[in-house]
């Protein structure tokens, strides 16, 4: 059967894939015990009145195992950008040497990757609100179609429970990844 004018499951699909997409790339940047730039693609920095992610305000770059290297394009960032690392929550404290910033990414003790588990909790929730929220819309504007009489009340109910259907889905899938993301980060 096709979807009444104004409602397109496929879309809301596709924004909750997008909800799970993101919080994947926010896993890669939480660190297991390896330094890779993608630990920095969640840092953003205040960068000419705007949040700017670091990618866009200089080289991120793993010179060794255990060191990361932003060199900042801009003289006038490198203050900004070694705050907004320090005040990312991943533990990590710049050197700051001219333009580059030198950053040490120490070992993993027990306390540091209970930290770790505890963000990877925290960005697993931000994502399953964000596709509660998407969920949210698609009831709104279920009912908001049915009020117009341009569905009626079996169709906004099948279509209600195809939406929750596919948000169940979604947020199977963040859990599984968080508890992925949860075993490696407590693995040894």
């Amino acid at each position: 059967m096709t979807s009444p004018a104004g409602f397109n499951k496929d879309d809301f699909a596709r924004r909750m894939t997008g909800a799970v997409a993101t919080l994947k790339g926010e896993f890669s940047g939480l660190r297991t015990g390896r330094a890779s730039a993608a630990l920095l693609d969640p840092v953003m920095a205040e960068a000419y009145g705007n949040p700017t992610p670091l990618s866009q305000l200089g080289t991120i770059s793993t010179p060794e195992p255990r060191m990361l290297t932003v060199q900042v394009w801009d003289k006038s960032m490198v203050k900004t950008v070694d705050k907004a690392i320090r005040d990312a929550g991943l533990g990590l404290n710049p050197q700051i040497d001219g333009q580059l910033l030198r950053i040490p990414v120490p070992e993993l003790n027990e306390e540091r990757r209970r930290e770790l588990a505890k963000l990877a909790h925290k960005y697993a929730e931000a994502a399953r609100v964000a596709v509660r929220n998407i969920r949210r819309d698609g009831m709104d504007l279920l009912k908001k179609l049915e009020k117009d009489h341009k569905i009626g009340q079996d169709d906004q109910r099948r279509l209600g429970d195809d939406l929750q259907k596919l948000t169940d889905s979604h947020i199977k899938d963040i859990d599984a990844a968080l508890l992925t993301k949860e075993q490696e980060i407590m693995q040894v």
